[in-house]
């Protein structure tokens, strides 16, 4: 545990911040998992499953959870899963 207040803080922010990152990622991921499953189980509800995902992984994108190509590359693989599905 540091001794410097500046330091003390730092190590909580830290933990706050880590925190949030890792809630928002978990959001991300079930969405993209509940969107996954809807399409797998051929519900009706793939497309509106589909844009909260979208949306989901367009905020970790811009918040910098993860980097925008893989939140464009994976955007596209869903949309390739939706497609391929209606199909």
């Amino acid at each position: 545990m540091p001794n410097i207040k500046s330091a003390i803080k730092r190590v909580k922010t830290s933990n706050e911040s880590n925190a949030h990152n890792s809630a928002m990622k978990s959001t991300m991921r079930t969405a993209v998992k509940k969107f996954e499953a809807a399409v797998a189980n051929k519900d009706e509800n793939a497309k509106d499953l589909l844009g909260t995902a979208v949306s989901q992984l367009d905020k970790a994108a811009s918040k910098g959870l993860i980097h925008k190509n893989t939140a464009d590359r994976q955007k596209a693989r869903l949309m390739k899963k939706l497609n391929v599905a209606n199909a």
